[in-house]
């Protein structure tokens, strides 16, 4: 089982991404080889809702495994849920895929997306963007991300990403309970 973790490609380039990626991988397997690629994720800039969100995951994890001829591919994915009342919430996937075909999903960094922000992603922005030009900053997407600026750094972009890649992975981390079937 510790050769799938050997070689892992995650579908970006962004330092974040792959630094998440790298903390995970490399407690199940020290010396495993973390790599980004740059793969399109087939969603727009800014993905709305979750089910959006995962499949730009999933195609970034599908073309990673083959552009980096890896034994995993991970793709990570960050959107906008608008709810009922039109607030919005933020949401993250994180789609593993082997070379057989099995896939791993996880999710997480659920929270409000504050009404000044909001306000900017509806008028066309991502909400990297949004939040560079609120909170007078830049590079929040390869930073602490927008997480880190609205929970006063007590959780960055990397931390927020780090269990959902754990989550994805646990297909492969906990193979006898997937396969197991009710007797």
């Amino acid at each position: 089982m510790l050769d799938l973790f050997r070689r892992v490609i995650v579908g970006s380039t962004n330092p974040v991404k792959i630094a998440a990626v790298r903390a995970v991988v490399t407690r199940i397997l020290p010396d495993a080889e973390v790599v980004g690629v740059s793969v399109p994720s087939g969603v727009p800039d800014q993905p709305i809702g979750d089910v959006e969100t995962q499949a730009g995951a999933r195609q970034r994890a599908q073309l990673a495994l083959v552009a980096g001829a890896g034994t995993l591919g991970v793709g990570l994915e960050g959107g906008i849920v608008v709810l009922p009342d039109g607030a919005m919430r933020s949401c993250a996937w994180a789609v593993v895929v082997d070379a057989n075909g099995q896939e791993g999903v996880g999710g997480s960094l659920s929270m409000p997306i504050p009404d000044i922000v909001a306000a900017r992603i509806r008028d066309g922005q991502e909400l990297g963007y949004a939040m560079d030009a609120v909170a007078r900053v830049t590079g929040t997407k390869h930073g602490q991300g927008a997480v880190g600026i609205l929970t006063a750094g007590l959780v960055d972009r990397q931390r927020a990403y780090e269990p959902m890649v754990a989550y994805a992975l646990a297909p492969w981390l906990a193979p006898e309970l997937f396969a197991a079937s009710e007797p």
